[in-house]
């Protein structure tokens, strides 16, 4: 029995079925736009390619579209089946409806409303099944065998392969007409493989010196392992944050191809991918998908792992595949880019719990931005303190502040790697601290610039212990804080005049009820 992982596929004939190609009856030729604040930072021109700006947010209508055209007239009228949890519906369903055929999409049930939506807009008939892909797919070919419709395959089919190599040529021609010469470099992001495939024919045939290099999450290497063990590979799970390319095995049609023609596969994190959405919006103020900005992920890790010189000096191009994100997303991708950027760096700090420890601490982190800082008394002996700290040496910065730390005497554990702390534990820092004793809560408004956090602690003093602090930095103009303060009832007048005297606008919270039922005795 043939082994499919060793199908061997042809390029001279993905080559002439993307010259064929039928993209531009319903695509875009998008823009490849210099990055001049990353080609400032990475010493090298960097452009990106901007399939954000396609009628759908993504590439992915190219493929469909070549799909779909070329079916014949008999075959449109059974009508036109596929499985897909965004961006690949909504290709299907515009491509459709250009050619006047009738789309069912299956979609997994779990998939967000924003884009079951958007296939209905462009006129696909949307079926849920399923809490994931596989079952989705898996149920669109049992609807398409019944029905005698054709299914449209996001990814292992040439034609759609070779619509998503129209990107590639594109590429080709852009550098040449814009740069007068070739890239060093096209950085791809890869899920199933149908773009990395259709791109590498079509550079690897006109320009084969330009290397081709794909980029995956490091929760979803399925291309990357297929590569190692020169077969595809069926992962056990992969992570979702970058849900674009979150597939478990690529295809046997991209596989034959990029196992031949592309040079390398970068893995990126997603705190790296946060970060390169970040860099994309400062670039070009739109926010790319996840899986869009996978590329630029991949060639800033690219280039901190190797040595580049002489005629590796030369520009490269990454591919912003899409962006169809969803905007509750947002809160999670602005957390964790300034930790992928090596800008901040989370800790836990042990601290005596004795009045003026809180001001020790922020003295010796000095004028460095404090970007968070949760706290709840636990014992009178010590306090477990989680703070992030704005870095601009990143990785050596961050030993530097730990090792300062407990050169005077305080516990430090590194949390900036710690995958649970960044998704979980900050948020979970306090809670009841049954042995409180006179506990009173307000909430501080200061101006937020350097050093505001460190000045609002100097004028606390020392007379009065903090039983519960909280402060993030949400990049707003005024920052705001949450500190419960043990005031004894013979006190309560000499602590008003304190918090008077302070300048900070403030509000009493101690009565609460969500702290009374979360945080109070």
């Amino acid at each position: 029995m043939n082994n499919p992982d060793k199908t061997i596929m042809n390029p001279l004939s993905l080559v002439e079925k993307i010259r064929r190609s039928r993209v531009y009856d319903v695509a875009e030729k998008t823009p490849l736009e210099r990055m001049p604040l990353m080609s400032a930072r990475l010493g090298r021109e960097v452009y990106i390619k901007r399939e954000d700006q396609q009628a759908v947010f993504s590439f992915k209508l190219r493929g469909a579209f070549n799909k779909i055209s070329g079916l014949s007239q008999a075959e449109l009228e059974r009508g036109i089946i596929a499985a897909s949890a965004g961006n690949h519906a909504q290709g299907v369903a515009l491509s459709a409806r250009r050619v006047g055929a009738r789309a069912v999409i299956v979609m997994p049930r779990t998939t967000p409303d924003i884009k079951i939506d958007a296939v209905k807009r462009l006129g696909g008939e949307v079926v849920l099944q399923g809490d994931t892909y596989d079952e989705a797919a898996a149920h669109a070919r049992e609807l398409a065998l019944e029905s005698g419709a054709t299914y449209v395959h996001p990814y292992d089919d040439d034609e759609v392969i070779a619509g998503q190599g129209t990107v590639g040529r594109e590429v080709l021609e852009q550098s040449q007409q814009q740069l007068r010469q070739s890239p060093y470099a096209v950085f791809i992001p890869v899920g199933g493989g149908g773009l990395i495939a259709g791109m590498a024919a079509w550079i690897k045939h006109a320009q084969p010196q330009v290397k081709v290099i794909g980029v995956e999450p490091d929760d979803a290497p399925s291309m990357h392992a297929a590569i190692q063990q020169d077969a595809r590979v069926t992962l056990p799970h992969v992570g979702i944050f970058v849900d674009g390319v979150a597939v478990r095995q690529v295809g046997v049609r991209p596989f034959a191809i990029a196992r031949a023609l592309i040079d390398e596969v970068v893995l990126v994190s997603t705190d790296e991918t946060c970060a390169a959405i970040k860099d994309i919006y400062e670039e070009t103020r739109s926010i790319a998908e996840p899986a869009g900005a996978l590329a630029l992920a991949g060639l800033k890790k690219y280039l901190q792992t190797r040595s580049v010189g002489g005629d590796e000096d030369g520009p490269c191009v990454v591919i912003n595949s899409g962006a169809n994100i969803n905007f509750d997303r947002l809160r999670h991708v602005a957390e964790r880019a300034e930790i992928g950027e090596q800008k901040e760096g989370l800790f836990a700090v042990t601290i005596p719990e004795k009045p003026g420890s809180f001001y020790a601490f922020c003295d010796l982190i000095g004028y460095r931005g404090i970007t968070e800082f949760n706290y709840r008394y636990a014992d009178s002996s010590q306090a477990h303190v989680f703070a992030g700290i704005q870095l601009k040496q990143g990785a050596r910065e961050r030993a530097q502040i730990a090792e300062m730390l407990e050169a005077h005497g305080f516990a430090v554990i590194d949390l900036s790697e710690d995958e649970m702390a960044k998704l979980h534990i900050r948020y979970m820092v306090g809670g009841r601290s049954p042995g409180i004793k006179d506990e009173r809560l307000f909430r501080f408004e200061f101006p937020e610039r350097p050093g505001a956090l460190l000045q609002f602690l100097r004028l606390l003093g020392g007379k009065w212990n903090i039983s519960l602090f909280h402060y993030r930095n949400h990049g707003a103009v005024y920052g705001r804080i949450l500190c419960g303060f043990q005031v004894p009832a013979g006190e309560r007048g000499e602590f008003q005049g304190f918090l008077d005297d302070l300048g900070y606008a403030y509000g009493e919270e101690t009565d609460n009820p969500a702290y009374r039922l979360f945080l109070g005795e």
